[in-house]
């Protein structure tokens, strides 16, 4: 039967009176009080306390000579208990960088588990993501019921507007006799007439075969050519039933994003590979309200645009040299700027560290 619950009997730690409680596990639990009424005994001083007693007296003799050892709290018996963690509030660490997970360590464990389990979708379609080897293709085909018939497609120009005579021309001279034109079956020798304006999607048959015991290499090989002719993508399409899209790149088949290898540091906040890229894996990103900063946008920014306390000569200077650097006057209402003046104004000039 699973331990769903932390049990106290008869806690006396410290201003503890002979405490009975049940604590949920696998849940958030608070505890509240008045100062002085024993929170911190019981959080800290018997439940972390017996915690971390126990799991230190798992370890072998050479490691628990490196670790604090923890008295036994005043309590009666505590059951369910887990490896405990404790964190300090008052941290010696002000970085926007160090978390609970960071200061334990635990962060690296589950860098490790992410990368180790983990399975990467496409962000623009959620469609999973793996790469398939030649081998894998054949056992998936391989897999389907006997005598169903099957045919191994190249995708070579997908959702993408042109005539493609060269392309097919091309295909014909190699020896290619059909395609997949649109969904249609075409002879490429007869040559096929495209609408430039229209998306088109053409896909080189490569082969069309029976599944039955013995066609293992064949197949191999029409998978290994479709997927040397489309960069890595075959098509496997079953005569009257489903199709399915592989791909033997890290990359969405359907979307064609690549994603890169799930490693450690692609999970990491504080790695360049694993960091957002708009807050820079801080959690958070400074901005500003333009509306809070120009207060009035039908008049000129000296004369009621910026608000009270914009008459700082300073201020007034640096503006009225950025703006003859860029050819705008400042005595015109913000709102009547153009664009450019408006965000050189907000935003400065980046490019020139303004």
């Amino acid at each position: 039967m699973a331990i769903n619950k932390i049990t106290v009997h008869g806690a006396r730690q410290h201003n503890l009176k002979n405490v009975h409680v049940e604590i949920p596990r696998n849940s958030l639990t608070v505890i509240t009080g008045l100062s002085g009424s024993g929170k911190s005994s019981l959080a800290f001083d018997t439940i972390y306390a017996e915690g971390q007693r126990r799991y230190v007296e798992t370890l072998s003799a050479y490691a628990r000579q490196f670790l604090d050892q923890m008295e036994r709290p005043d309590v009666d018996s505590i059951d369910g208990l887990s490896p405990a963690i404790s964190i300090e509030q008052k941290t010696t660490s002000r970085s926007p960088r160090s978390t609970v997970g960071t200061i334990t360590e635990i962060y690296d464990y589950l860098r490790v588990l992410y990368s180790s389990i983990g399975v990467p979708h496409c962000p623009q379609c959620g469609r999973a993501i793996s790469r398939q080897s030649a081998e894998q293709i054949v056992q998936r085909v391989m897999a389907l019921k006997p005598e169903e018939r099957v045919m191994i497609l190249a995708p070579i120009v997908r959702g993408r507007k042109g005539e493609f005579k060269k392309e097919m021309e091309k295909l014909a001279q190699h020896g290619f006799s059909r395609a997949r034109v649109d969904g249609e079956l075409v002879s490429l020798e007869d040559g096929v007439q495209l609408d430039k304006r229209k998306n088109h999607t053409i896909e080189v048959v490569i082969d069309r075969l029976l599944v039955k015991p013995g066609i293992e290499k064949r197949l191999e090989n029409s998978v290994a050519l479709a997927m040397k002719l489309a960069g890595g993508l075959v098509e496997v399409s079953v005569v009257g039933g489903e199709e399915q899209l592989f791909s033997a790149k890290l990359a969405c088949p359907t979307c064609g994003i690549n994603v890169p290898q799930l490693e450690p540091r692609s999970f990491s906040f504080n790695s360049v590979y694993g960091a957002c890229p708009e807050c820079n894996g801080l959690g958070s990103k400074y901005d500003f309200d333009p509306a809070k900063v120009i207060v009035d946008w039908s008049k000129p920014l000296f004369d009621g645009g910026l608000g009270p306390g914009s008459g700082s000569a300073t201020l007034q200077n640096m503006l009225q040299i950025f703006a003859v650097a860029h050819e705008f006057d400042l005595a015109t209402p913000f709102e009547k700027l153009t664009p450019r003046a408006q965000n050189l104004i907000l935003y400065g000039d980046s490019q020139n560290g303004t």
